[in-house]
């Protein structure tokens, strides 16, 4: 998924505080941010902008961060399908996709850590 970062186009995505990426492959629009060098609340604040563009089965965001983002798992996890993976760097990688019946239900405008 580096290759998002590698070869996909800069976006302008409302609300965020760091650069989005975008990337089309094989059907599916990748969207990546890395946010590994911040700290509470900008993880949270962009994982909320970057999960309004998952609209459909088609759209993926990537979050790169320096560890799991508890409170924003706490928070979405019921409304998206999240991939987690231990970066061998020990940073971890999160890929939400849109679930059925729940991602419409999400309240992405509470971007506040609780956790």
């Amino acid at each position: 998924m580096e290759e998002i970062f590698e070869k996909g186009e800069k976006v302008a995505v409302d609300g965020a505080t760091v650069d989005f990426y975008k990337l089309e492959k094989d059907g599916i629009t990748y969207y990546a941010f890395d946010t590994s060098r911040c700290g509470p609340p900008e993880p949270m604040v962009n994982a909320m902008a970057g999960l309004k563009l998952v609209t459909n089965p088609n759209v993926k965001l990537v979050m790169i961060n320096h560890k799991m983002p508890m409170g924003l798992l706490n928070k979405i996890e019921e409304n998206y399908n999240i991939e987690k993976e231990e970066l061998p760097d020990g940073r971890v990688k999160l890929v939400f996709s849109y679930k059925e019946g729940a991602s419409e239900k999400a309240d992405l405008s509470d971007s506040h850590c609780h956790g």
